[in-house]
């Protein structure tokens, strides 16, 4: 799950721990010296959304100007951190937006600085670490948050997303239940549908999607998504007709959406309309540098036995995974998936499996992959010890489903 999420700091915690946190310095007066402030990438002419490209820019030179004039402006850096995850959203620009969101945040003293400030300072990295998958640091700080303010719902958000990637679901469930008691709102209610869906409560999800789609603006990045992700469950659950209708919606709301173009590839795909899948993906790869659309290319081009087109794509993958690795993005997961799904080497996607595995090894989502890895390498019995792990939730997520009968008929 994407989010933007918090990561907050205990008021006990003494100066010498808040300012292992920061790379902020300061001059012999107690200023803190001019730091360099990280770029604004153009978008893609078909992300701009008529004013929206415009407000953003005025808002990162408005933001810029102010911590020229003031590095101490601490409002001013939490405002263009917050810039940045939102456009590492929306540009698919993961490898320079996340630690150009890190590196404002930590020219934040945080010793220095009020409750508030530090509440909010660590809230916004929380969102950054989720998505760098640094899930058991969001866990640990998320945690103390509470401690600061119990009433706040986005820190139950990073607290259910961190303990869903964890594997620590009844932890999430209780999390998300405070989540949507103090907030029920877009966010709430779509945390709210994945843990249903993931304990194989198929319709629940669906119901908390649907009223995390309503309670969204439409046009809206996040609202997108939500809409995107019940055109998702839709699809998994067998009523691509109406995915559909939730893809095109999208694009009424906000052209050139390009998720919303690629989930209209993959339900072209499903019709085994391979020329249309293409078409549509590569469109979408034209907007945004995303993994996911390359990869599914990729299996487009296995599946039809077109081996030049499949090779240059495969190698297209490498350095978008490097490039997110090196700007902190853990990335075995997608590792091992590359190598069991689209290149046949077990070997190699066990070795990343269990790397992400000793992190998460209670997650059903890593287990699944190490039960599939597990299965073709011919090791039965390991992959039936992943697959009671994975299935422990009782989703019935499709890829899920298939791996059980796969095992159940050898």
């Amino acid at each position: 799950m994407k989010t933007l999420n918090l990561l907050v700091f205990l008021s006990f915690l003494s100066a010498a721990l808040f300012s292992c946190h920061s790379n902020a310095t300061e001059t012999p007066d107690g200023q803190r010296a001019a730091v360099e402030i990280p770029k604004l990438l153009d978008r893609h002419p078909a992300l701009r959304q008529d004013k929206e490209w415009e407000a953003v820019q005025n808002y990162y030179v408005k933001y810029r100007q102010k911590l020229e004039a003031n590095p101490q402006d601490d409002e001013a850096r939490l405002a263009l951190a917050q810039l940045f995850i939102n456009e590492a959203r929306i540009t698919g620009e993961h490898g320079h937006y996340y630690p150009s969101g890190l590196q404002v945040l930590d020219d934040i003293i945080l010793s220095k600085a009020d409750e508030d400030i530090r509440f909010r300072t660590l809230s916004t990295r929380a969102g950054i670490l989720l998505s760098l998958h640094d899930f058991a640091a969001a866990l640990e700080t998320a945690e103390q948050a509470v401690a600061i303010n119990p009433y706040n719902a986005q820190i139950y958000g990073a607290l259910v997303d961190a303990n869903l990637e964890l594997g620590r679901y009844e932890q999430a469930v209780a999390m998300a239940d405070k989540m949507v008691s103090i907030r029920p709102d877009l966010r709430s209610y779509a945390r709210v549908s994945y843990l249903r869906e993931i304990h194989g409560q198929v319709e629940g999800a669906i119901e908390a999607m649907e009223m995390a789609v309503a309670a969204g603006y439409p046009a809206y990045e996040e609202t997108a998504w939500a809409r995107l992700t019940l055109g998702k469950l839709y699809e998994n659950y067998g009523h691509p007709e109406v995915a559909e209708q939730q893809y095109r919606a999208i694009l009424a709301e906000r052209p050139d959406y390009p998720f919303a173009i690629a989930a209209l590839a993959g339900l072209a795909l499903g019709r085994k309309d391979y020329a249309e899948a293409e078409r549509m993906l590569k469109q979408a790869c034209e907007i945004i540098p995303e993994f996911s659309f390359y990869e599914t290319l990729a299996h487009i081009y296995k599946e039809t036995g077109r081996q030049e087109d499949f090779n240059r794509t495969v190698e297209a993958l490498w350095p978008m995974l490097k490039d997110d690795t090196e700007s902190g993005h853990n990335m075995d997961l997608e590792y091992a998936k590359i190598y069991s799904d689209l290149l046949g080497d077990q070997d190699k996607a066990l070795k990343y499996a269990l790397k992400e595995y000793q992190k998460r090894p209670d997650n059903i989502d890593v287990n699944q992959v190490l039960a599939s890895i597990y299965r073709q390498r011919g090791n039965t019995s390991e992959a039936a010890k992943h697959l009671a792990v994975a299935t422990r939730t009782h989703s019935r997520q499709p890829g899920l489903v298939e791996l059980q009968q796969q095992l159940a008929s050898r």
